[in-house]
């Protein structure tokens, strides 16, 4: 058993040295034939380009050495040349390798954009057909009518009758004055009037002592509008206080739905756009509305403003409560330069394009955008129209520096590898 062990142990030792001999090998053969190759092909050499700049590590850019050799990181240096397009931003690539990177491009439009936006809001009663029906007397209530809240209530119907001594004592007095002819009776009968006014007493009650020559020791008050009793302050039997609330009621032929936009697309939807919104409750029906107010304040949590429509409400189908999906539209913008919105490229310090130019250059040109819609960017300063540009592996364009000595070293290779080194960056 001994010696058996023994044996195996030698033959791996043996295996280990091989494998070894094998790697060192040929990572100097490696060496030894990319030094080659760069010593008697140095990029641009073949061109003419004249003198290097300098040179520097493809992998380090941004690090520059004033003569050949290897980088700290162990990889040879490529030397960068003055009409490299380094300076510019652009770099130059043959067609067999822009058909292998699968760049793709496209045109600089000038068109008008039809601005929009799709958000899901909460409706809320319309604060602006908010009615309040309260006492400017003291008084009591003899008979509820309405007595429950959230009922729906219709203009005229009556709510409840009240005794309030103050408003019998002011329809008495201006009984007596009905029928008085005497010199300065009609100054004296229209103050009396007025007074009742004041007091509050309902316009039906002071007709009926002008038609009916008579005073009733109870006043009916009724629902000055349609809509919902949001709020109940007195019941049956109940006394109140001159100025108490005792009915508060909201209409529904308008409400308004509250919704959270980003505040970087709040000039997408300006003020009075107007909006189609959908209910999941009423399915294949829309209701139109439009943009009355942003509430001045930013939510510092989701950088949204809330955005409040008001939404025209037939039959009262829309109820507090309810989520609707809205759909923002305005008037299309002037005419602009237009691009595909994956053609820009935002680093977070920049926005730039990649602009095609003739025997395969490209430059890397700094913009001015827009706001972005529908998969299309505003250009504001930077392109002009017509000019072509790409849509797809730019990305492999704007490394600049790194970039120019990789599709150099394209050139010099075959399609196949420059693919592959362009893949593997």
């Amino acid at each position: 058993m001994t010696t058996e062990r023994l044996s195996q142990t030698k033959s791996l030792a043996v295996a280990l040295a091989l494998v070894a001999l094998g790697a060192g090998a040929g990572y100097w053969w490696a060496n030894r034939m990319e030094i080659s190759g760069n010593t008697a092909n140095p990029p641009g050499a073949a061109a003419g380009q004249g003198k290097p700049l300098y040179w520097y590590d493809p992998m380090i850019p941004n690090q520059h050495f004033d003569k050949p050799g290897k980088s700290p990181m162990g990889m040879e240096m490529v030397p960068k040349y003055t009409d490299a397009g380094s300076e510019s931003g652009g770099v130059r690539v043959s067609s067999a390798v822009v058909q292998n990177l699968g760049i793709r491009l496209g045109k600089v439009d000038k068109t008008s954009l039809k601005s929009g936006l799709h958000v899901v809001g909460s409706v809320v009663y319309d604060d602006r057909l908010l009615e309040v029906v309260q006492a400017r007397v003291e008084g009591y209530v003899t008979r509820l009518n309405v007595k429950a809240p959230l009922e729906r209530v219709r203009r005229g119907q009556p709510l409840a009758a009240i005794l309030a001594p103050q408003w019998l004592e002011a329809q008495q007095e201006y009984l007596t004055l009905i029928d008085a002819h005497s010199q300065g009776a009609a100054v004296i009968r229209e103050a009396a009037r007025q007074r009742l006014i004041v007091l509050g007493v309902p316009e039906a009650a002071i007709r009926a002592v002008e038609t009916k020559h008579e005073t009733n020791a109870t006043t009916t008050l009724v629902a000055p509008i349609d809509g919902v009793v949001t709020e109940l302050g007195v019941r049956n039997g109940a006394a109140f206080m001159a100025g108490a609330s005792l009915f508060r009621i909201n209409g529904l032929a308008t409400v308004w739905v509250n919704a959270q936009i980003p505040e970087s697309r709040l000039s997408v939807v300006p003020l009075g756009s107007t909006v189609a919104a959908h209910a999941t409750a009423w399915p294949g029906t829309t209701f139109k509305g439009r943009i009355i107010a942003f509430l001045p304040q930013v939510d510092p949590q989701t950088r949204t403003l809330t955005v409040r429509v008001a939404l025209d409400n037939p039959d009262f189908r829309l109820s507090p409560g309810m989520w609707v999906a809205l759909d923002f539209t305005a008037p299309a913008s002037e005419v602009q330069l237009v691009v595909p919105s994956e053609a820009v490229i935002v680093t977070g310090e920049r926005s730039v394009v990649i602009v095609a130019g003739e025997g395969g250059s490209f430059d890397v040109i700094n913009v001015t955008t827009g706001v972005e819609q529908n998969g299309r960017t505003p250009i504001l300063s930077g392109l002009k129209e017509g000019e072509s540009i790409v849509l797809s592996g730019q990305f492999l364009i704007d490394s600049e520096a790194s970039l120019t000595s990789t599709v150099t070293r394209l050139k010099t290779t075959a399609p196949s590898s420059t693919a592959t080194q362009e893949g593997g960056q």
